[in-house]
């Protein structure tokens, strides 16, 4: 037992009865548990109880030990003034100044369910892919699971993405690029693409947006990559480079992406030729996401979208690869980069304007295939039901927040396995 469990038993009166008496054999009711208080103070605040035949209101401190309260120095704590209970899980001492305020101490080892006890610790000690694999029942997962998960996601990214808007005078398009930026960076080049793309101007991007070799010139010199030209392409880059830098006052900036634990079709330089290409082929692009009605209408504006005739046969500058092949955006790429980028930004625009917006996202991610992964893969082995990628973002995003970091007590998963008394 900790004192993070049996808040959470309290909180959610997971009791085998609730005929509580105090230590001393009188009747407590709880008429009121109160509201779990995460700041400091007592655990539970504006509780109510009815005790000696008298009601009282006030907060509600909870102990695995009676001791506990000495121990953490709540005594002569004026914020514990106001306390009517002491609810512990082992009455292990009296407690001199709450006997002397006749506030009552309830103990409840006995009446919780040991199996929960068991339960809990089968889940928080091993090393399963998620923590309650023994225990974990698919028919248990509540009903709107999925929805409500990846409502809870996209609108922690709204926040991220009103911080954005703030900073760029509400330029959507300009946000559309530093995310776009950040998804064709993957894992592990993702913070550093979307730290270019902030830091370089987006009206500049714009102006130039007609001229591909300057698109790229202008993201290949911002990675370094042209400081000591290896070929002919690379010293034409590293001329327009210096040409947009004189004219447009540009004030550089350098960023340093990373090649390692990469497929080469993955490798930065490939990456950022295609965002290049992008904005060569498309613009006001976000004006066109907005437009479109269906997933396949926001896939054709990737489709065909390839790094330049420079990348047929290299990966990296100045090293010839013997296979020839068109460096294209792939159908799994694209889908990426919708999940990751488009659709988030696509909610944020729409659900202070749009009643709808929540059914019209939601079955836009059913259009898409499910995300094959490590992570995805775990839960279909539970026999959990990922059947499009609405499925597959509410997992990814439940497994990061709450298995991978045992938050076990705040799951909603986890609320029904533990339940089950």
């Amino acid at each position: 037992m900790n004192e993070k469990l049996l808040q959470y038993l309290w909180n959610f009166k997971i009791f085998k009865s609730f005929e509580f008496k105090d230590v001393d054999g009188h009747d407590v009711e709880i008429l009121d548990f109160g509201k779990w208080n995460f700041d400091s103070g007592p655990d539970f605040l504006n509780g109510k109880i009815k005790y000696n035949g008298l009601i009282m209101a006030g907060h509600i401190e909870l102990h695995v030990k009676s001791s506990d309260y000495i121990f953490h120095r709540h005594s002569g704590n004026p914020e514990f003034e106001n306390l009517i209970l002491h609810v512990v899980y082992d009455h292990n001492m009296e407690v001199p100044e709450l006997s002397s305020r006749h506030i009552p101490t309830l103990e409840l080892r006995s009446f919780i369910d040991e199996s929960i006890l068991w339960k809990y610790e089968t889940m928080i000690y091993n090393d399963r892919f998620i923590a309650c694999e023994t225990l974990f029942d698919a028919d248990k997962i509540p009903f709107g699971f999925t929805e409500e998960t990846l409502f809870k996601k996209l609108d922690e990214k709204s926040v991220e993405t009103e911080k954005a808007l703030h900073h760029t005078r509400n330029d959507y398009e300009a946000v559309l690029f530093h995310q776009l930026a950040y998804a064709f960076g993957l894992k592990v080049n993702a913070p550093v693409f979307r730290q270019m793309a902030e830091q370089l101007d987006f009206g500049m991007i714009q102006k130039i947006r007609q001229n591909r070799l300057q698109l790229e010139a202008l993201f290949y010199g911002t990675c370094g990559w042209l400081d000591n030209p290896a070929d002919e392409q690379m010293k034409i880059w590293k001329r327009e480079y210096d040409f947009l830098k004189t004219k447009y006052r540009y004030s550089e900036v350098r960023v340093h992406p990373k090649f390692s634990k990469l497929r080469p079709p993955n490798f930065p330089t490939i990456r950022l030729a295609q965002l290049a290409a992008l904005y060569h082929r498309h613009q006001n692009l976000f004006s066109k996401i907005i437009a479109a009605r269906r997933i396949s209408d926001i896939e054709k504006l990737f489709e065909g979208i390839t790094a330049g005739e420079y990348w047929n046969h290299r990966f990296n500058f100045g090293k010839t690869s013997p296979v020839h092949s068109e460096k294209s955006l792939t159908p799994e790429f694209i889908n990426l980069v919708i999940l990751n980028a488009v659709l988030p930004l696509k909610y944020t625009y729409h659900k202070k304007t749009d009643e709808h917006v929540a059914d019209d996202i939601a079955a836009l991610y059913r259009e898409i295939p499910a995300e094959k992964n490590t992570v995805t893969a775990g839960w279909k082995q539970l026999g959990t039901p990922i059947t499009n990628a609405l499925d597959s973002q509410a997992y990814i995003y439940h497994y990061k927040n709450f298995c991978e970091v045992k938050n076990c007590l705040n799951c909603s998963i986890g609320y029904q396995l533990l339940k089950r008394i």
